[in-house]
C-alpha cells in the first residue's frame, strides 16, 4: 500500500502561481504520475500526466500554464501552476499507476483562484 500526500494548495489571486506537491510513501520509479482536478458536482478531470520516461501531456485548458514534473529520488511529483484563472479552482488530486496496474490516489488539495 502506497500513501500519497498532496500539499501546496491554497487561495491565490488570478494571475498568480502555486506549486503542488505529491509525496509518496514508497518508490515512484517506473510509475505513470498524473494530476486530476474536480469541482463539486462534476467528474474528476485529467489535468496533466507524466510517463515513466518523462513524456508529458496536458489538458488543453492548462497547456502553456501548468508543468508536471517528477523527482524519483524524492518520491515526489509536482504540478507548477502559473497564470492561474478562476476556472482553475478545484480540488486537485494526484494519482500513481504502477507496472502492476495498481493505482493510488491522494486525498486532494484545494486550490481557489479569486478574480
Amino acid at each position: 500500500q502506497v500513501q500519497l500526500v498532496e500539499s501546496g494548495g491554497g487561495l491565490v489571486q488570478a494571475g498568480g502561481s502555486l506549486r503542488l506537491s505529491c509525496a509518496a510513501s514508497g518508490s515512484i520509479f517506473g510509475t505513470i504520475a498524473a494530476w486530476y482536478r474536480q469541482v463539486p458536482g462534476k467528474q474528476r478531470d485529467l489535468v496533466a500526466v507524466i510517463s515513466r520516461g518523462g513524456t508529458t501531456n496536458y489538458a488543453d485548458s492548462v497547456k502553456g500554464r501548468f508543468t508536471i514534473s517528477r523527482d524519483n529520488p524524492k518520491n515526489t511529483v509536482y504540478l507548477q501552476m502559473n497564470s492561474l484563472k478562476p476556472e482553475d479552482t478545484a480540488v486537485y488530486y494526484c494519482k500513481l499507476t504502477y507496472y502492476s496496474s495498481l493505482q493510488y490516489w491522494g486525498q486532494g488539495t484545494q486550490v481557489t483562484v479569486s478574480s
